[in-house]
């Protein structure tokens, strides 16, 4: 960055802030991926082709999920630059526009997700497994809409620094995925024991709850840019405007969505072992990944509202606080990784083989943190300053140009096996985090412009 040093360095009152706001949305990420891991847990006790079926159905959930996700928090920019600027008219436009865009974006992962059983049976997955998984997917649709809306209005409660509707709604949401998953798996309170469809029923309805107990303890600070509903938040240039921001982030999370789930398919082939000991280091690294990913998603609001402000003296150092503590967070449970593998293996198998595996990959996942938070945070500081469409083509060239060729070389040309392929990740992932870094400097090295969404600008 062009600015001197030493007005890079963020004050003790803009660390405490980035850290009062990161760490409720470290609680609601580590909140959302509970869902999951309650599924997981309930089907497994039905029998292992439930697991695995509401494994598959929730790959097919998010393989389009990632997508739409993506093109929901096109309004994280908007949003929080019009808060910085104090401009309600323009904050109500994005948010009214986010809404429209959820529909429009539920309406196509509806059609996406409907061939899901038919795919898998193409994809050549087990023959009594992708049926189920396909009618789990089905029976998700129904829960995309609040999924979707509940991204929009947690982008726009971040910027304006009011989370606890967000944590209200995550906490009673998993409470109800709970229950539900209770009544409608095993067939309690007089329900038909559902299994698999059970379980996507339920977490239908509890994305639901999720979204009105949000909306109960939110309202106040959302009605005034909900209501009036503004005309103009219909018109097709400006939600083009937001949408060609949105797309590149969609691309973004589908690229490395789906790398992972290519790695995970060569894990496959190298067995059963290897694939639990993947699933096992996996699951530690989503875990740990949490944090840096609240880190983001607080660094891009503060990024955005001081740009709204346009003072690039504060966004500059809000860059900076979000490293530090976001990459911060990752040496450390990075270190933790390589000091102890064993320990941490063993919380989760007992199997000798699957130890083994785990503890090799698991030092490694240690030094992938590190680039992992670096990146997540370069990202959310680049999508608060409206930067999409780079930080899509670094994340492009590092997982599919680099780390992936990598990770099949090592894996399969070397011979190194599943800690070749965890190597490529951290090829791929050190590229892509190093290549943010450099975007971040090269962006907010110069004086960054609110977006304009509407002309004139509001």
């Amino acid at each position: 960055m062009s600015a001197p040093r030493s007005s890079l360095r963020p004050t003790r009152d803009e660390l405490r802030e980035m850290l009062r706001l990161a760490t409720p949305l470290v609680l609601v990420n580590v909140g959302l991926m509970l869902m999951g891991v309650v599924d997981t847990l309930m089907l497994g006790r039905v029998s292992g082709e439930a697991l695995a079926a509401g494994g598959l159905g929730h790959f097919c959930f998010w393989f389009v999920g990632t997508v739409g996700f993506g093109l929901i928090m096109a309004i994280d920019p908007v949003v929080a630059q019009a808060v910085g600027a104090k401009d309600d008219v323009g904050l109500a436009r994005g948010v009214q526009r986010g809404v429209v865009i959820a529909v429009l974006v539920t309406a196509g992962a509806s059609l996406l997700l409907i061939p899901s059983g038919p795919a898998l049976e193409l994809l050549r997955q087990p023959p009594r497994i992708a049926p189920l998984a396909g009618w789990f997917a089905i029976w998700s649709i129904p829960g995309l809409l609040p999924f979707f809306l509940f991204g929009v209005f947690r982008s726009t409660w971040q910027a304006m620094h009011a989370v606890r509707p967000i944590l209200v709604g995550v906490v009673v949401g998993n409470v109800a995925n709970a229950f539900l998953n209770w009544v409608f798996i095993f067939g309690h309170l007089g329900a038909p024991a559902g299994g698999v469809v059970g379980s996507a029923i339920s977490t239908s309805i509890a994305r639901w709850i999720m979204l009105g107990a949000a909306l109960l303890a939110g309202w106040p600070a959302l009605r005034p840019t909900l209501r009036p509903w503004r005309p103009e938040s219909f018109a097709i240039e400006p939600l083009g405007r937001m949408l060609a921001i949105g797309v590149p982030l969609g691309l973004q999370f589908f690229a490395e969505f789906n790398a992972f789930g290519l790695v995970t398919i060569f894990m496959g082939w190298l067995g059963a072992e290897a694939l639990a000991a993947h699933e096992v280091t996996l699951n530690l690294a989503s875990l740990t990944f949490q944090v840096p990913l609240g880190a983001a998603a607080a660094t891009g609001v503060m990024v955005g509202r001081a740009i709204g402000r346009e003072d690039m003296h504060a966004a500059r150092r809000d860059a900076v606080a979000g490293l530090v503590i976001g990459v911060g967070f990752m040496v450390v449970a990075g270190l933790v990784m390589i000091a102890i593998p064993g320990v941490l293996s063993r919380l989760y198998t007992t199997d000798p083989a699957t130890l083994a595996i785990a503890t090799a990959l698991i030092p490694v996942a240690g030094l992938f943190q590190v680039f992992d938070g670096t990146q997540a945070v370069a990202t959310g500081t680049l999508r608060g300053a409206g930067d999409t469409r780079v930080p899509m083509l670094i994340h492009l060239t590092g997982f599919w140009v680099v780390g992936i060729p990598m990770s099949a070389w090592l894996c399969f040309g070397l011979g190194l096996g599943a800690t070749g392929l965890w190597w490529g990740f951290v090829a791929g992932l050190g590229s892509v985090s190093v290549l943010h870094i450099w975007r971040v400097r090269a962006k907010l090295g110069r004086d960054v412009r609110r977006l304009v969404i509407d002309y004139p600008p509001a």
